[in-house]
């Protein structure tokens, strides 16, 4: 099988998921588009396929939604 790549990527003030050279979703929150991303992910994995999942770290600025 072959490579299944995701990439958390913004798209203007929102995020999107990065895979086969196209961005799909338009996703309020990074968090979201993670989600979105490795659920596509599982469904790529169960078939067969290397998966590689990427997502920015927190820029400055940008809150900490963990606190």
């Amino acid at each position: 099988m072959g490579l299944a790549q995701y990439a958390i990527v913004p798209v203007r003030d929102q995020w999107g998921v990065l895979h086969d050279g196209n961005v799909n979703g338009k996703y309020a929150t990074k968090e979201s588009a993670f989600e979105a991303a490795v659920a596509a992910a599982s469904l790529a994995l169960r078939q067969g396929h290397e998966v590689h999942v990427s997502a920015p770290g927190r820029e400055d600025g940008e809150p900490d939604l963990g606190s």
